[in-house]
């Protein structure tokens, strides 16, 4: 059984503890008030755009697309050449934030796999992230940690425009998107969004612990309305679709750094109710412990008052 001196610097230590993350969880909880706030706003929007994207296409008959759709090439000798893939995952730049960064890094790995012998370059934002796709010798082409920390349209826009550009120059066959999607403070779910081409499945999504997919908690909406266009349907959709993508890019970055937020806030406060249930046990112990030695020391001093 431990010293009454080792009980009770375990009590400082498991105060001092309680200290930091109490400190953590109110940290992580404005931040993701602010995170939160961002996100949902986004959303309706990217949602309409996405919608009249749809039914743009729709009435255009898919002119307007062509560069944004596979492109089948062969070589001379009519085989497909390999297969060039970007892949576009984040995490954050930190940990104690429970299972975000792990979920994130396996469907990465997932992806991979699925990739085949493709050539794949990943573009890893937060820090771990890139640190689990170097262990496997897929180092990162630049440091994305900036835009993990703090989520700005302008360098999201401005990675997701290089990568367009890669696809439409042909250095690209394929970009894919691996983050958390934000469902609710208790909830977040390790998706894989297909960028481009746009004629690949858009919502291509990957269950997670309790099943539920990206089609499940991004729903989307259809309706029959036809809009009156000036100019044309394909002229609009040259001009919008690339900021369609740009913002879904950002969307994608949005979402994953307000589920990072919120898997930082459950983690701290499971901390913190684990630390004061320890601390509840150890001063029991401590006081269990401190009785046991007073009243040894009466019974010593009782027992010299007899012999006496």
């Amino acid at each position: 059984m431990p010293s009454l001196k080792e009980i009770k610097g375990r009590i400082g230590s498991v105060k001092s503890t309680l200290k930091i993350t109490s400190a953590m969880k109110l940290v992580a909880s404005a931040k993701l008030r602010k995170a939160q706030q961002t996100i949902e706003g986004m959303r309706p929007y990217e949602r309409k755009l996405q919608e009249m994207m749809e039914r743009l296409v729709a009435q255009a008959g898919g002119a307007g697309t062509s560069q944004w759709s596979a492109k089948p090439v062969v070589n001379g000798e009519g085989v497909p050449p390999r297969q060039k893939v970007a892949l576009v995952a984040f995490a954050s730049n930190s940990s104690l934030c429970g299972a975000f960064n792990a979920n994130a890094v396996r469907l990465a790995l997932e992806t991979l796999r699925s990739y085949g012998d493709a050539d794949v370059t990943v573009y890893s934002v937060g820090r771990k992230m890139a640190e689990s796709m170097r262990k496997i010798g897929k180092p990162s082409p630049e440091d994305y940690q900036t835009l993990a920390d703090k989520p700005s349209y302008a360098p999201a826009a401005e990675l997701a425009g290089s990568l367009m550009d890669a696809f439409r120059e042909g250095r690209l066959d394929r970009v894919d998107l691996v983050y958390n999607h934000f469902v609710s403070s208790g909830k977040q779910v390790a998706v894989r969004e297909t960028l481009l081409p746009m004629g690949a499945i858009q919502m291509a999504g990957q269950a997670g612990h309790d099943g539920d997919t990206v089609q499940d908690v991004i729903p989307g909406s259809t309706g029959d309305l036809e809009y009156i266009l000036e100019p044309s349907a394909a002229e609009l959709l040259e001009e919008l679709l690339p900021k369609s993508l740009r913002l879904k890019f950002y969307t994608a970055l949005l979402d994953s750094n307000a589920s990072e937020h919120a898997a930082r806030t459950v983690a701290m406060q499971t901390a913190t109710d684990n630390g004061e249930d320890l601390l509840q046990e150890l001063t029991l112990q401590y006081n269990k412990g401190r009785q046991q030695k007073i009243t040894s020391e009466i019974l010593d001093l009782a027992g010299g008052i007899q012999e006496k």
